[in-house]
């Protein structure tokens, strides 16, 4: 299966979409939620969970960090 993505949304919120895929398969309010339903989108599909996280400070442009996670691995903390 293909592995899915979870990144803010361009207009606001968070969204989970597949490897390759042009639109999103879910839009949530929170990256919790979109964890969430990737997580078991990831484990249907025998795939992997990627998270990507906005870095820096308000202003400044720098890349998306990518966060490669297996479905089976429990995500602790805040989201």
């Amino acid at each position: 299966g293909k592995n899915q993505h979870v990144m803010q949304h361009p207009s606001g919120g968070w969204q989970v979409k597949g490897a390759g895929n042009s639109r999103a398969t879910a839009k949530t309010s929170t990256q919790k939620e979109a964890i969430g339903i990737a997580r078991e989108i990831a484990k249907n599909q025998n795939s992997e969970l990627i998270i990507h996280i906005a870095g820096g400070k308000s202003g400044q442009k720098i890349p998306l960090v990518t966060t490669h996670i297996h479905p089976e691995v429990d995500i602790r903390g805040k989201c």
